[in-house]
């Protein structure tokens, strides 16, 4: 293959799913001479974060939008028009595992895409030029590191790999107050994957009446949660951040409690340690917060393992609702060095992810 000028990155569903694709579209950028990402509505706001990126193309997929819309022929027609005009040397299809690379392959190659990779265990026919393993024991931003290099895009010199996004960060004191209070973000695009409010404003209670500045985050549909958690003990700016404040504002904590959603992965990528409310529905060692000092907490071997349930199917919700406020305390301190006994609780284990 011949050094390309113009790759296409696709990615197309949610912020985290996007901001963990940034080591690999740090490596595309590195030998390539422009990278556009194909980004879903949910992560183009994560895709205009990313360095390396030179241009955004926003389009859902049927086939990977959580509640999609019908298929419209015009809507197909109209995607393989744009890809077309792009003029693109070589496309590579990032997805999870349990996506298909395969619609977007036709796609592309119907736009006249010369060279096209993915990781995929379905035979591709002659819509994949490099059917990559689909490495299922990597983190996420290994396994897309990994199809780069297939690609001919290796790590360059001096990249650590780890998450990143642009800066500078707008500024948000005036909303948090100064840098150093602990973020909660309660919420997580799925019921599975949250603890219960009730339990959620218990953690804030406890990190209060253990002196800790609290801060609650959450999107536009979260305000009126989050302000009910926050209760008197903490400060509210759910609803009103766009995502690079949301950055911003996880930038100035000494660190993130959140579950598995996009802000932990944003706290990552700003450089905040996590402790993460990780139910266990997918699997933590692909998707705990990666390359930041980060505590586990939620039992791991609980009945709805690697379910991808999108509401808890076991009665009380367990697996979350059974971390108590002094859980999250403890981890916090084991993070902030408070402590000076790490965290070795019963319900989690600390690590850096991606890097252990």
């Amino acid at each position: 293959m011949t050094p390309p000028q113009r790759v296409l990155v696709v990615r197309q569903d949610a912020a985290g799913d996007m901001l963990l694709a940034g080591p690999c579209v740090r490596a595309v950028a590195a030998g390539a001479g422009s990278v556009t990402v194909l980004a879903g509505p949910r992560g183009r706001a994560a895709a205009d974060l990313l360095p390396g990126v030179d241009a955004v193309l926003e389009r859902a997929a049927p086939w990977i939008e959580p509640v999609p819309g019908p298929v419209d022929r015009r809507e197909v027609d109209d995607a393989v028009a744009e890809l077309t005009v792009g003029r693109f040397d070589v496309a590579l299809v990032l997805t999870s595992f349990h996506q298909s690379p395969l619609p977007a392959a036709l796609l592309l190659r119907a736009a006249g895409v010369p060279w096209i990779g993915a990781a995929c265990e379905d035979y591709p026919g002659s819509l994949l030029d490099l059917r990559h393993p689909p490495e299922h024991h990597l983190p996420e931003p290994e396994r897309m590191l990994s199809l780069a290099d297939a690609a001919g895009f290796p790590r360059p010199t001096g990249d650590d790999g780890r998450l990143t996004v642009r800066r500078p960060l707008p500024e948000t004191g005036v909303r948090t107050g100064p840098p150093g209070y602990v973020v909660l973000h309660p919420g997580a695009s799925v019921p599975a994957r949250r603890p219960s409010e009730r339990r959620s404003a218990e953690h804030v209670r406890a990190l209060a009446d253990a002196g800790y500045r609290v801060v609650v985050t959450g999107g536009p549909d979260e305000r009126a949660a989050a302000t009910r958690i926050a209760g008197e003990h903490a400060t509210v700016v759910a609803g009103d951040l766009d995502l690079p404040e949301l950055a911003a504002v996880l930038d100035g904590a000494r660190v993130v409690v959140a579950p598995n959603t996009g802000p932990a992965h944003l706290a990552a990528a700003v450089g905040t340690p996590v402790v993460s409310l990780f139910a266990p529905v997918v699997p933590a060692h692909r998707w705990q917060p990666y390359g930041v000092p980060s505590v586990l907490l939620g039992d791991q071997h609980a009945p709805c393992r690697d379910t991808r349930a999108t509401t808890c199917p076991v009665p009380g919700h367990p697996c979350l609702d059974g971390v108590a406020g002094a859980d999250v305390v403890a981890a916090v301190r084991g993070l902030t060095h408070d402590d000076p006994d790490p965290y070795r609780g019963r319900h989690g284990r600390p690590s850096i992810g991606g890097f252990r």
